[in-house]
């Protein structure tokens, strides 16, 4: 007869710097039937040629991965025209924002990044001992660069952009980073986060359509011109690699360097890297996708603002609402209607830019509110079309 088991009465203590940590929290599931939108999610399913190339790896399962990832770094370095020593790969670009923070920050330090932003960001700052810096977003939910030079003292060791912004969809132009970036003391490390770049225009996708659009700052360009940037990109979003978690970061050598002593060993796995190359193979494809998602976000926006919500341009795969003490309200309509979006309280909801099905249910159930005249939509329609 096995023993009772007695609980200490005093167990060890945590990390004391934790209790200002909040757990990440995920993007709410949603029930079957239902549209999930909260976590800027692919709507397409895998590439058959990316779904080939994982299954071709399963077979080794129970070896350990490549920790170098040579092959992926390989032909990131050849597609960007950088020395492969300058990339690095960890489980998603939060993995590697956390990297770059623990590289270069710690007990006593600052790290400076607008706010709202990447709901991340202040979470790993307080893990690495360091502090948050959170500047405001202007009053276009923009990045106020001049506020965040002005917050960066002797103390601050790493400052975030993130570029297309994460909730808000707005881009910093390339003059203005340009000057930014200038103006940051070279002992402060530029992160500019562009996990979302690909949905904006740019020319990654040098077929996609609009691909030349000049209203964002390239981080690359600006890698090769300055000796303080990085620049984070994932596979999660355009790539459609969520599952898989895999991106990358190009930094200057010794905080690359420093990055590979503090990654997790073995954190990217075989599957993840051979989705990766796979998906390099297959631009013309991604690009066709990218289009089709660019192209329900700017009708999403559309839908919002013609049902009376303050909806914000995106150049991301995502349209925000700056809601404020409506954000429930929103979220409820939504909810009804079989959409679960990402909330803020008090600020605004975040919904992804999913399938043209998606969309239609948006609209639905935004309609369904503005058919109601006792609903304070309704009233904020009907001024609106006055």
């Amino acid at each position: 007869m096995p023993l009772p088991v007695t609980p200490p009465a005093e167990i060890p203590p945590t990390n004391p710097r934790l209790d200002a940590v909040p757990a990440y929290r995920q993007g709410r599931s949603a029930p079957a039937g239902a549209s999930k939108l909260s976590s800027n999610e692919s709507p397409h399913p895998p590439l058959p040629s990316v779904v080939s190339a994982v299954a071709d790896r399963l077979g080794s399962l129970h070896r350990y991965p490549q920790m170098a990832a040579p092959e992926i770094i390989g032909r990131l370095a050849e597609r960007y025209r950088v020395d492969p020593a300058l990339v690095t790969v960890g489980a998603g670009s939060v993995e590697l924002a956390s990297q770059l923070i623990h590289a270069v920050a710690g007990e006593g330090d600052e790290v400076v990044f607008a706010w709202r932003s990447f709901e991340a960001y202040p979470s790993l700052v307080r893990i690495a001992g360091a502090t948050p810096v959170m500047v405001p977003l202007d009053a276009e939910h923009r990045h106020d660069l001049d506020a965040m030079l002005a917050a960066i003292t002797e103390r601050t060791r790493l400052v975030f952009v993130c570029n297309p912004n994460n909730p808000t969809g707005t881009v910093v132009g390339p003059e203005e980073l340009e000057r930014f970036v200038a103006a940051v003391p070279r002992d402060v490390l530029v992160v500019i986060d562009e996990a979302y770049v690909h949905f904006d225009g740019s020319a990654y996708f040098a077929d996609a359509p609009g691909a030349t659009d000049p209203e964002r700052g390239a981080g690359l360009e600006l890698f090769r011109r300055h000796p303080h940037v990085a620049v984070l990109h994932t596979f999660s979003k355009a790539y459609g690699l969520a599952g898989l978690r895999i991106g990358y970061a190009i930094a200057p050598s010794a905080v690359a360097a420093a990055q590979r002593k503090v990654a997790v060993p073995f954190g990217v796995t075989d599957l993840a890297q051979a989705a990766a190359v796979a998906s390099l193979d297959a631009q013309d494809e991604l690009a066709v996708r990218i289009a089709e998602v660019t192209a329900e976000r700017d009708r999403l926006h559309d839908v919002l603002i013609d049902a009376g919500w303050p909806a914000v341009r995106s150049e991301a795969n995502f349209v925000w609402i700056p809601a404020g003490e409506r954000s429930a309200e929103l979220d409820g309509l939504l909810h009804d209607g079989g959409v679960v979006a990402r909330t803020f309280p008090g600020e605004g909801v975040r919904i992804s830019a999913g399938s043209a099905q998606d969309v239609d249910r948006v609209a639905a159930a935004l309609a369904a509110s503005t058919r109601n005249p006792a609903h304070p939509t309704a009233a904020v329609r009907e001024e609106a079309t006055a």
